[in-house]
């Protein structure tokens, strides 16, 4: 449960916020002036509802669902810097850490990285996973592995706050319960953070292990398939990587996995585009971009820095490869995705007229 010891300008505003209410509907959902409500917001921090109005906040959060009370956690965290209050060993309810796990899963799908981490964290950070029951562990583990992966679409993945370091904690939970298939699942995300770090060959010998491991599902030794090819043409090896890549994509097809599949045809068009053939490239882009899950933004950005890196190879389409990179390196920042920034800045650099080489 989400309180408030004594409320401020910007607790106030927070909740609007969290009730998605304009000014003047929130001031009539709390019965008080919309004069009252804009004084809170333009002084935030410094002023102090009065009295009766802390009574009225109080009562107004009190009604909240779950979804609403974790919007406004997030948003006093942005606001006022306090740190959200995680869940004691004591007070755990496992319906309810199962529920913040799938409402995080789907934040996370939409990049709403602060919203997930606020939903994550109340758990991990509170329960001693020394003291919790099999069924507390499977959760933290999970939540772990979801934390891991939010830091990992983010770009960390390095260092104690990296994806590399939680998905590390995850595997040590999964291993202690016996639970082989999500060990091997925390190996391949670990592969991952390690291509992420440049380290191309280390994780293609990984990945192709992994692609054979009985340990994991059919799915997931396709994925590790394709991120064989991935490391391939990142290397340069870039037929090698399209047959790999196309056996990945043959896999995806018989197993009905449209979201995998089209991600193959995009990581087949860089590939394509490194070997040098653009009409293939631009054949296996128009795919992936026709198939693809749009409403993802971090989906977005990756189909337009593979379109714009397809486009600045060819002087007659530089200009619209500028702007796709342009609005590519727009949301991406608005979602703090990192990783992205540092390959969309990288391009840039390579592309620049101004650059020497």
């Amino acid at each position: 449960m989400v309180a408030v010891d004594r409320w401020t300008g910007a607790h106030a505003q927070a909740l609007r916020f969290a009730l998605r209410m304009s000014v003047r509907a929130y001031a009539a959902y709390l019965g008080v002036a919309v004069r009252t409500v804009s004084k809170w917001e333009r002084f935030g921090a410094s002023t102090h509802p009065r009295g009766v109005s802390q009574e009225v906040l109080d009562v107004a959060l009190a009604r909240c669902d779950d979804d609403t009370r974790a919007r406004f956690a997030v948003a006093v965290a942005a606001r006022t810097g306090a740190p959200l209050i995680p869940v004691p060993s004591g007070d755990l309810d496992h319906e309810d850490w199962v529920d913040d796990i799938e409402r995080a899963a789907t934040a996370l799908g939409g990049q709403n990285f602060a919203f997930a981490a606020a939903l994550l964290q109340r758990w991990t950070a509170g329960p001693d996973p020394h003291h919790l029951d099999e069924r507390g562990l499977y959760l933290y583990a999970r939540s772990t592995t979801l934390l891991g992966d939010l830091r990992r679409d983010q770009g960390l993945v390095s260092g104690p706050l990296s994806a590399a370091h939680t998905y590390t904690i995850a595997r040590s939970v999964y291993a202690q319960l016996g639970l082989a298939r999500r060990v091997a699942q925390l190996d391949l995300a670990l592969t991952v953070t390690t291509e992420m770090s440049g380290l191309l060959d280390t994780a293609a010998r990984r990945y192709e292990h992994l692609s054979g491991d009985e340990r994991l599902t059919n799915r997931d030794r396709a994925r590790a398939l394709l991120w064989v090819g991935t490391s391939l043409s990142k290397n340069g090896d870039h037929a090698n990587a399209m047959q790999i890549m196309g056996a990945a994509a043959r896999e995806f097809d018989r197993l009905g996995e449209a979201d995998d599949w089209s991600v193959t045809q995009q990581k087949l068009a860089l590939a394509a585009r490194g070997a040098g053939d653009l009409t293939a490239a631009l054949r296996h882009l128009s795919i992936a971009r026709d198939t693809a899950n749009l409403a993802a933004p971090l989906q977005r950005v990756r189909l337009d820095t593979a379109h714009s890196h397809i486009l600045l190879t060819d002087p007659a389409t530089a200009d619209e490869g500028h702007r796709l990179l342009a609005r590519a390196e727009k949301v991406a920042a608005a979602y703090g995705m990192s990783h992205q920034l540092r390959s969309i800045a990288r391009l840039q650099q390579a592309t620049d007229p101004g650059d020497p080489q």
